[in-house]
């Protein structure tokens, strides 16, 4: 009786941490469970559309905008797998790019408690015969053509005393080295698809004061052949004639290949425009471009190509790579980007070279899913950058950083405050290591 209380909680845990993000695919898929798998693990997971299914069955959508993919649940089958390369590589063709296997993996440095397990009769399942670490995992996603998005580790102590296990489960996960003491692991694999056709792009270019900056936008924005684009501005709350400049430039010919809209805000702020602009965009890819210009925007093409090419469903950024421009950016907001950039690496677990740079490319499906995730998180990013890049982690997109090389502004000025903003920006991250990378576990 002891030993499955022990069982059931560590599903528990297990369960909690797949919940996560679960709810927010379109549905989660077993395939070919073990023998002794009793579908308690199953039953958990928090997703109306569930079902176990042999793998032959599964079918893949590979449209630019499919809507919000599969969860594909392995629960220990690479623990009982001699060839773990070919189960993969199987699967990989039967997965569409907004898919992701998640893997649940038992810890290779407790092998040795299985086999004590084992001995006292203290598991009811068969002995795992693979254990494998950490690179182990990369390397076989590498070779097989994924990408290990997400490593979580989960169940440390498997029991409940005076809530004593729910405590430890919560602080582990952020210790160093003890964190990788759990009895499992939540692995997340994302198939690396090419796009086999051209999917479409809208780009919102918020707009606040930026009258002499408006035609310039198009006029750098370099042609994509093949590819139907959308540029919508979107201008709230300017004292100088930005509206009518954008209403000027959208109706001159010359740009109509671009199919400009223009558009205002009732509200106010950066991320309020760009959601008016994703809201109302009609193409398949959806990516920002400040107004401002310190964004080149002949480097959106190299975003485009980035999603294209499958490295990543999330592109983001980088301006911290390459030298500036003089007067790019003030000495205190650079060392204010640095620090950013390393605590939402830590927070979400997931390499980030620059936080804060406006520009990000994803598709709009994807943007949808994203705002569902918020309404469970919560709102809480007057900026949008953190907006994105939270959902983005936390529903496993994948992310990638392009370097580009920041510029200085020709026309006139920042609409940030380093230190009010940088303030709000610093609890903003407080509030995603607290919600985020404190392991989630069982009520």
């Amino acid at each position: 009786m002891a030993h499955r209380k022990f069982n059931h909680y560590i599903l528990e845990l297990v369960a909690a941490e797949i919940n996560r993000f679960a709810r927010h695919y379109k549905e989660v898929v077993q395939v070919e469970p073990l023998a002794h798998d009793t579908g308690a693990l199953f039953k958990l997971i928090d997703n109306q559309n569930s079902l176990i299914l042999d793998k032959s069955v599964l079918l893949n959508d590979e449209s630019p905008n499919a809507d919000s993919g599969r969860l594909v649940v392995l629960n220990g089958n690479l623990n009982y797998e001699v060839d773990i390369h070919h189960l993969l590589s199987d699967l990989k063709a039967k997965l569409s790019r907004s898919d992701r296997i998640v893997a649940i993996v038992f810890n290779p440095y407790f092998r040795w408690l299985y086999r004590l397990a084992d001995m006292l009769g203290l598991r009811d399942a068969a002995q795992p015969v693979t254990f494998v670490t950490r690179a182990g995992l990369n390397n076989l996603a590498r070779a097989t053509g994924f990408d290990l998005v997400r490593i979580r580790n989960s169940a440390y102590i498997p029991f409940r005393m005076f809530g004593l296990g729910n405590l430890v489960n919560k602080v582990m996960p952020v210790i160093p080295i003890l964190r990788w003491l759990a009895f499992s692991t939540v692995v997340v694999l994302r198939p690396i698809k090419v796009s086999k056709q051209l999917p479409s792009l809208s780009i919102v270019i918020p707009a606040r004061n930026e009258a002499g900056n408006i035609e310039n936008a198009l006029k750098r924005l370099p042609a994509m052949p093949g590819v139907a684009v959308e540029v919508l501005f979107v201008e709230g709350n300017s004292t100088d004639n930005t509206w009518e400049e954008i209403q000027r430039v959208v109706a001159l010919k010359k740009y109509s290949a671009f199919a400009s809209k223009a558009l205002q805000q009732l509200g106010k702020g950066k991320k309020d425009a760009t959601m008016i602009g994703f809201d109302a965009a009609q193409m398949d890819l959806v990516t920002v471009l400040d107004a401002d210009l310190t964004m080149p925007p002949e480097m959106i093409p190299r975003f485009y190509k980035a999603y294209c090419d499958g490295h990543a469903d999330m592109i983001n950024g980088n301006r911290l790579t390459y030298p500036m421009e003089d007067d790019a950016m003030r000495f205190l907001n650079c060392l204010g980007n640095i620090f950013f950039a390393k605590s939402l690496s830590h927070t979400l677990d997931l390499p980030i070279g620059d936080s804060l740079c406006g520009t990000k490319l994803f598709s709009r499906a994807n943007h949808y899913r994203m705002l569902a995730w918020l309404k469970d998180f919560g709102e809480f990013d007057p900026f949008g950058d953190f907006q994105m890049l939270f959902p983005a982690a936390e529903l496993c997109l994948g992310s990638v950083d392009i370097p580009i090389r920041y510029g200085a502004r020709t026309y006139g000025s920042t609409n940030i405050n380093r230190f009010r903003d940088g303030l709000k920006l610093l609890k903003m991250t407080f509030q995603g290591f607290i919600k985020i990378r404190v392991g989630a576990t069982p009520k």
